[in-house]
């Protein structure tokens, strides 16, 4: 099955307005949430939006997933989850010695970090799904 992927313009703009050096990290974030919603065989749609004028991204089955950049950290820039959710605290149990976390909300990344893809990928993936993983006591990683 093929993810229809819908994106809001206004989504351009966003990613246009990040600073030079932190847009290369923010696309390659949002590169890695469409190839992962891309592989995950339940995702058929994910749309592109804007929440709280951060990029974000949702599906059926999933709990929002954003990723954004503050001017008041300018050395780090992150993937944000509902905090409501059991999402970072069992990426917490799971990859506590792979991630920075903040909270119940974020995986903080540095600029200069190289970034765990398959681990972050496994992450995102559960986001993506999480409606029909959050019954598993780890949600399924």
């Amino acid at each position: 099955m093929k993810t229809t992927i819908s994106t809001d313009p206004r989504l351009i703009d966003v990613f246009r307005n990040y600073p030079d050096f932190v847009r290369p990290q923010l696309e390659y974030l949002r590169e890695l949430i469409i190839e992962t919603a891309a592989e995950t065989e339940s995702v058929s749609e994910l749309e592109e939006t804007l929440k709280w004028n951060e990029p974000s991204f949702v599906t059926k089955f999933g709990s929002t997933l954003r990723i954004d950049w503050k001017e008041k950290q300018p050395n780090q820039y992150a993937m944000y989850f509902q905090c409501n959710s059991r999402l970072v605290d069992t990426f917490r149990l799971v990859f506590n010695e792979t991630f920075e976390f903040e909270g119940k909300r974020a995986i903080i990344f540095q600029l200069d970090q190289q970034i765990s893809k398959t681990e972050l990928k496994q992450c995102i993936r559960t986001a993506l799904t999480y409606h029909k993983v959050k019954h598993m006591i780890s949600l399924g990683l």
